[in-house]
């Protein structure tokens, strides 16, 4: 422990009591210890200066009882109740609270410092008629034998790494006292690991059934494996129930990570403000990004991609309905045609007497006369997001890191012609395969056709 002056504990409790730098700061600016720079302010407030001297203290057990008392007490930390005793280490009282437990209030006091005192010869052996006879027979001792045998040469066995970390369970003690009964007494062994004669047998006959989750297990790979990894633990179980088979979520994580399986899938949320630059209409949506009806509430975003250089942008709108990509159009440059298409394909998908609102982020495509003309010829309401806050758009961001972590950041593009067929293809898979669990499990396409809408 590095030794300091108590004209610089003083200056630098000084400067934090003063106000406008934190700990970390302070103490990174003289090359002291943060924990030492807390101690010193958390002393300074019980004992003033004279808790920054050096002191040279010896604790009896009645003064470390009496400081472990008032930590349990009052629910103190270690720090806490040594600034209020003005102890210099806290790590002694952790030591303590040990011993005490270990040993009692007898274990608090002080060991005598200096050399052991040389242990005294023991006293000479009797001699052998003078000792009293071994009264037990030879059974007896044989059983003895045989314990002793099983006891070391289980622990051996328990040590060596085929066991594994997990040694100490029931399962692997059992496979341990089998592998070992050939040469030992299974009596013996049982004692030995601490093993029940019923849990032993138990364990053999789970071993000697095989594995019962094995159909499982394979339906658990076999739709991990159809969608690439994208599915966690919680779509898998829909897909499985879908599938007609009842299975609790539960179990389907716990041999997920059996077969470790995890979903690669790597969500990043996008954040980005294009700026104030024309007509910004009011923020109709609030929020409530859910619809009792398709067509009746709409968003739309761009996003970016990069490929060897070369950059692509992807415009879609979603029905907040049921999550569906209705349109979108893909350009290299971010024109404004990229937006005019895309909203020239959803409008001809709507029906007579479908007026959906579109909400959009403060983008200067969307601030554009002929976009909000595009909508007042069409009857569609316009709402925009709040200056410089993405989560007003949140659904359409999340379908962005949705498209990015499961297709673009698990695949290599050698051309932009590339990214866009795949695109196209995960558009595609995602509104007629790729399940919600918010749709009771099934893909937006399957529930809005579904017959009977909830």
């Amino acid at each position: 422990m590095a030794k300091y002056s108590e004209q610089l504990k003083l200056e630098l409790v000084k400067q934090y009591l003063a106000g406008g730098v934190g700990t970390r700061r302070l103490a990174d600016r003289h090359g002291v210890s943060r924990a030492d720079l807390q101690r010193w302010v958390a002393t300074y407030e019980h004992h003033g200066r004279d808790g920054l001297r050096k002191k040279y203290h010896h604790y009896d057990a009645q003064f470390r009882m009496s400081v472990l008392t008032r930590m349990w007490k009052k629910e103190l930390s270690y720090r806490q109740v040594a600034a209020v005793f003005d102890i210099r280490s806290p790590s002694c009282i952790a030591k303590w609270e040990r011993q005490y437990h270990d040993g009692g209030i007898d274990a608090l006091a002080p060991r005598r410092r200096g050399r052991r005192k040389t242990m005294t010869q023991p006293a000479p052996d009797k001699p052998t008629e003078e000792r009293a006879p071994d009264e037990r027979t030879r059974e007896q001792l044989l059983k003895e034998n045989e314990y002793l045998r099983a006891e070391v040469a289980y622990p051996k066995k328990a040590r060596c790494p085929a066991s594994g970390e997990q040694a100490g369970r029931a399962k692997e003690k059992a496979q341990i006292v089998q592998d070992l009964r050939q040469h030992h007494p299974v009596p013996a062994l049982l004692k030995a690991a601490g093993l029940a004669r019923s849990t032993f047998y138990y364990q053999l006959k789970v071993m000697g059934a095989g594995d019962r989750h094995k159909d499982l297990k394979s339906r658990i790979k076999a739709v991990y494996e159809r969608h690439k990894g994208r599915y966690g633990y919680r779509r898998i179980t829909a897909a499985i129930r879908q599938m007609g088979q009842t299975v609790n979520r539960k179990k389907v994580q716990r041999l997920m990570g059996e077969l470790q399986l995890k979903s690669v899938v790597w969500v990043k949320k996008y954040r980005a403000w294009r700026g104030e630059v024309g007509r910004i209409a009011s923020n109709l949506l609030k929020r409530e990004f859910s619809a009792q009806q398709p067509n009746q509430k709409w968003v739309t975003d761009v996003t970016e991609f990069n490929v060897l250089g070369q950059k692509l942008y992807l415009s879609p709108v979603m029905d907040l309905y049921n999550g569906e990509i209705v349109a979108y159009q893909m350009n290299t440059r971010p024109v404004f045609e990229l937006v005019g298409g895309m909203l020239r394909k959803a409008l001809a998908k709507l029906g007579a007497q479908d007026r959906p609102m579109l909400h959009s982020d403060q983008g200067w495509q969307y601030q554009m006369p002929a976009y909000r003309r595009l909508l007042d010829q069409h009857g569609l309401t316009q709402s925009m997001s709040r200056k410089a806050n993405c989560y007003d758009n949140a659904a359409m961001e999340s379908f962005f890191g949705t498209l990015k972590s499961e297709f673009f950041r698990l695949n290599r593009f050698d051309s932009v012609e590339a990214l866009k067929a795949g695109i196209r293809q995960y558009i595609h898979y995602y509104n007629h395969k790729r399940i919600k669990l918010k749709l009771n499990g099934l893909s937006p396409v399957m529930y809005r056709t579904q017959p009977s809408r909830p």
